[in-house]
């Protein structure tokens, strides 16, 4: 995988504000042909540097309990417990943290009922958990989908 030059952070950068801005806008932007974009762009998602998504509001999906979990590990045992979480399909973020847990977890469950599944036969019998503290939405008063959207380093958005 190469680094990506300017060409490929000024569309990702673009993408990034409007995903469905149009070849032909990105090139005019950039000084470039609609061609040379699109080849571009099919570049960048056959090396997994990009991908399209539709993100809708966690509700509408049917999964209106969106769960946190914050997961104390032996500090050994993190990055393999966290690549564990990351295939369990209902978990939908693992982050690694400094402070009192070493991972984060979330995930939209139907039920408690089937977080607690989760939790009881998926999580707590990787070895290395020590603790598992879950917290439960019960109110969204801002939901940003593209909160942790990446852009090159020092990009003011």
């Amino acid at each position: 995988m190469e680094c990506l030059d300017r060409l490929d952070q000024g569309i990702v950068e673009r993408l990034a504000r409007d995903a469905r801005i149009s070849n032909r806008a990105i090139a005019a932007e950039l000084g470039v042909t609609e061609g040379t974009i699109r080849t571009r762009i099919k570049r960048l998602q056959s090396e997994g540097l990009i991908q399209f998504t539709v993100i809708t509001d966690f509700r509408m999906a049917g999964s209106p309990n969106l769960t946190m979990m914050g997961i104390k590990v032996d500090p050994s045992q993190v990055s393999g417990i966290a690549r564990r979480l990351s295939d369990i399909p209902e978990i939908t973020c693992v982050v690694v943290l400094l402070g009192r847990y070493s991972l984060l977890a979330m995930g939209l469950f139907t039920s408690v009922e089937q977080m607690n599944d989760i939790i009881v036969e998926h999580i707590r019998p990787l070895p290395g958990v020590q603790s598992v503290e879950t917290s439960i939405s019960v109110d969204s008063l801002k939901y940003e989908p593209g909160i942790a959207k990446i852009t090159r380093a020092g990009a003011v958005g």
